[in-house]
């Protein structure tokens, strides 16, 4: 794999990787009249997914990225991930107080990237 490629893979498999996720966490928020367990044992069978993403994501990253910039990558990407599925799956205002904090966690990413000080 072409070192470019490989760079951008893991990110590409870290945005599909919360795509699951994020629907395994929240998706039943809008299932109503359904047993507790029975939301368990879906939102285990689509991490599942999850994890079969996350895990080479976080492999192939290794060779570019330290632990702490993966994580970082993780989080910015949910956040990024969760704020569109809010808004377009339930339904939820995205409001200043959140760009606010969103872009707070952006700046924080910023600082794990740049290097030591």
């Amino acid at each position: 794999m072409p070192t470019s490629m490989a760079m951008i893979a893991p990110v590409l498999l870290l945005v599909a990787s919360n795509i699951f996720m994020t629907f395994a966490w929240y998706g039943h928020l809008k299932v109503e009249h359904r047993p507790i367990w029975l939301l368990v044992l879906v939102s285990w069978g689509v991490a599942f997914f999850e994890y079969c993403l996350a895990v080479p994501a976080n492999r192939i990253g290794r060779e570019f990225y330290s632990p702490a910039e993966l994580k970082t990558m993780q989080e910015v990407i949910t956040l990024a991930v969760f704020a569109v599925f809010s808004i377009t799956y339930l339904g939820e205002r995205f409001t200043l107080n959140h760009m606010i904090g969103f872009a707070l966690i952006a700046a924080g990413a910023v600082f794990i990237f740049k290097g030591p000080l």
